[in-house]
């Protein structure tokens, strides 16, 4: 299977493009099997979001990571050093590409939002359909609901 499934660019020294085969080719330790025990109801393996910046080599003015999902026009951005360690990217269930209905074409999940000690890292951090992770000096597009009403309407159709 060819073709992009995400860009990485920005405040990075080598930006990338990974197909499915390039995720399926990460070693072993950076794959993560089964993100259900993080999520319980999301489904599907990914690979840390570590050993996609071991290969981008963020720049040192790089403070936060964008997420772009450009199938419903949302965009997260969040600071780089709290997610680092925490963020995995999805981008396959039972063996296969992470289909639209699941979220993908990669689906973007922090373990654990509460150990990342910032309020910024919400649910809406987690992010579906993601095609792109941008890298940036500074604050990048953010979308995320600013009160509870848009926060409620954003998830009234949860998938």
């Amino acid at each position: 299977m060819s073709g992009a499934l995400l860009k990485i660019d920005g405040e990075v020294s080598q930006p990338l493009e990974l197909s499915f085969d390039d995720f399926e080719a990460f070693p072993e330790a950076a794959q993560v099997r089964d993100v259900s025990r993080f999520h319980p109801t999301r489904q599907g393996d990914g690979v840390t979001l570590q050993s996609i910046l071991d290969r981008v080599q963020p720049a040192d003015s790089a403070t936060y990571l964008t997420l772009h999902a450009s199938h419903d026009d949302f965009a997260a951005s969040i600071p780089l050093a709290a997610v680092a360690a925490e963020g995995i990217v999805v981008y396959k269930n039972a063996g296969a590409p992470l289909p639209v209905e699941k979220g993908g074409p990669v689906r973007f999940l922090i373990r654990d939002p509460a150990a990342c000690h910032t309020a910024e890292l919400d649910d809406c951090a987690n992010v579906k359909f993601v095609d792109r992770i941008e890298l940036t000096a500074g604050r990048g597009r953010d979308t995320r609901p600013e009160d509870d009403e848009e926060h409620e309407q954003l998830h009234a159709n949860e998938s």
